[in-house]
């Protein structure tokens, strides 16, 4: 938690220091930022060695930075830069278009400090006047504000696990509490997430709450009652978390992890059969029924369990009562990552730290597909990435636990040609083709873009389907249903990219691909070894989306994969 915190700190420091104009300081504090946020260890145990200055990036002046923050929690410096510049800089931020610089042009020439003062100058045409602006870049924030006010107090589902599993670890370690879950929109594994609920059975509830209240993760107590508490955590974050007797446990799991509109529905089906559900049980007359598990609680309304990334009201509880619940893939049946980034381009591990940490996930291969030609990404040519092939193989005659696959991820040019050479891909097991570029052409001219790729009998994935980064920028403007299509009629595989910016496919095009008839690959993506775990936010979504193992072609033994990709 520690190196989430201390290196979104630096990150915005680094935000603020662009606004600034200060260009070195900001790049060593995104450097800095980046060290830790891909450490392996905990930047606390670093700084009680002090060890900081050993790692990269990390010198005297931002050693104290780090410093301050671990002892204090906070970062006056920080505060300082927020005076400076009194804005809703996560709002402007989250406008697709909107960096720092444009943000303090705006600030400086219009006084525009949030969403709403973006929208008014906009809607006034006083944006296209400044220098840098112009009418096309005015149009484009009105277009994209709306999705940042979408994506406004929202944070990726990727980003809150970590919390929520180190509040149910530190809770759950009392003697004192019996049982503990994360419950709400967390459980249900959405790709955003709103805030954090905690639910116990203990005998000694003002323990808990004393406990709970006084975390170091949290900035304010904004309730501290009996039963039920709300804290404010250092990532703006509201936690709440409530006390319950072990025999209403399950009815109150049920409850809190919703949605609402599976909840509205399960009562209307209590009520038809003259019972009463709520957060304490299910009940006829004053007969408990049902509550301890919500195993109890769906077999007394008449429904099999269904699985919390199920439960949105989008045809679950029909299925649930006629017993055609799918079998979801499980987070162990992944048997390899089809996608992922060394140091060969823009990763920060390289191919034998990435096999080793596959072996410690139990993974029968791993395929490489580093970045091809694009230059932001120190993206390979024909050359390398023969050069890259040969490594493999060596790589290959020294770790008998693990096969790695030759691949790459190759970009789809705006007529839908690939930037590498046939004699290469032909070499390749693995041909993964994305769109990075040219991302807002016209939803005809993307389609036959993507369409042309998926002909191409080299491309075995397509990587990032839509295109779109969560709380950054929209997905293309795309027929998904003829691109579903496509791909059925191709056997071209859609990724469902686990990266915590992306999942993409995201879990409602899921469920469209499957009963398009098309496959799937989760992949994590990976930029260092630890992104590996990226994996489960990937399963996360397509169980949401209601794929089973079979439709998931990385569950597959390796042999049966390389068949298919044959």
């Amino acid at each position: 938690m520690q190196n989430k915190k201390v290196a979104s700190i630096l990150n915005r420091v680094a935000d603020y220091l662009e606004m600034d104009g200060v260009d070195f300081r900001t790049k060593a504090y995104r450097r800095a930022a980046h060290t830790i946020e891909t450490l392996s260890v905990d930047i606390a145990e670093v700084a009680e060695q002090d060890r900081l200055e050993e790692l990269p990036g990390i010198g005297k002046h931002i050693h104290d930075k780090i410093q301050e923050v671990l002892d204090t929690g906070k970062l006056q410096y920080l505060e300082d830069l927020k005076v400076k510049f009194p804005l809703d800089l996560d709002s402007l931020m989250s406008v697709e278009g909107l960096g720092p610089k444009k943000i303090k042009l705006l600030y400086h020439e219009l006084g525009i400090k949030n969403l709403d003062d973006l929208e008014r100058e906009a809607k006034r045409h006083h944006i296209r006047r400044l220098k840098g602006m112009g009418v096309k870049t005015e149009a484009k924030i009105l277009q994209n504000l709306e999705f940042a006010r979408k994506s406004t107090g929202r944070q990726l589902l990727g980003d809150v696990i970590p919390l929520a599993n180190e509040i149910k670890k530190r809770i759950g370690s009392l003697e004192v509490v019996e049982q503990v879950e994360i419950a709400g929109s967390i459980r249900r594994r959405k790709e955003t997430v709103g805030d954090i609920d905690v639910l116990t059975v203990t005998n000694h509830p003002d323990d808990v709450m004393d406990f709970f209240t006084r975390m170091d993760l949290v900035d304010e107590v904004i309730v501290k009652g009996h039963s039920k508490s709300t804290v404010r955590l250092f990532n703006g974050m509201d936690a709440d978390i409530r006390v319950f007797r072990g025999e209403d446990f399950g009815s109150a799991l049920v409850y809190f992890t919703g949605s609402r509109e599976l909840n509205i529905q399960l009562r209307k089906i209590a009520i038809s059969q003259k019972m009463k559900l709520n957060e304490y049980g299910v009940f006829r007359d004053d007969v408990r029924l049902a509550g301890k598990t919500e195993a109890d609680v769906f077999q007394a309304l008449g429904l099999e369990f269904i699985p919390p990334e199920l439960r949105e009201n989008t045809g679950e509880i029909e299925a649930a009562q006629e017993g055609r619940l799918p079998q979801l893939v499980e987070y162990g049946d992944i048997k390899g990552d089809l996608h992922l980034h060394t140091t060969w381009s823009d990763g920060a591990s390289t191919i034998k730290e990435m096999a080793l940490e596959a072996i410690n996930k139990g993974y029968q291969y791993l395929a490489i597909t580093d970045h091809t030609t694009l230059p932001v990404a120190r993206g390979m040519d024909d050359k390398r990435l023969k050069e890259q092939m040969n490594q493999i193989d060596k790589i290959n005659s020294e770790i008998d636990e693990i096969i790695l696959l030759k691949g790459a991820e190759v970009n789809i040019n705006s007529q839908g040609e690939l930037d590498i050479s046939r004699d290469i891909l032909d070499d390749l097991d693995v041909v993964i083709a994305s769109v990075h570029y040219d991302l807002r052409q016209e939803p005809e001219k993307m389609y036959m873009r993507i369409r042309n790729a998926l002909e191409n009998e080299y491309v075995d994935i397509l990587g990032h389907p839509t295109g779109r980064k969560l709380k950054e920028r929209a997905a293309y403007k795309l027929d998904m249903v003829k691109l579903f299509e496509e791909a059925a009629l191709t056997g071209t595989v859609l990724e469902v990219n686990s990266q915590p910016k992306r999942l993409d496919l995201k879990d409602v095009h899921v469920k469209m691909a499957l009963e398009h008839g098309c496959k799937l690959a989760v992949n994590s993506d990976s930029h260092n070894s630890q992104d590996l775990d990226y994996m489960e936010l990937g399963v996360a979504t397509v169980r949401r989306g209601w794929a089973q193992k079979e439709d998931i072609i990385n569950t597959l033994p390796l042999k049966k994969l390389l068949k298919f990709l044959n």
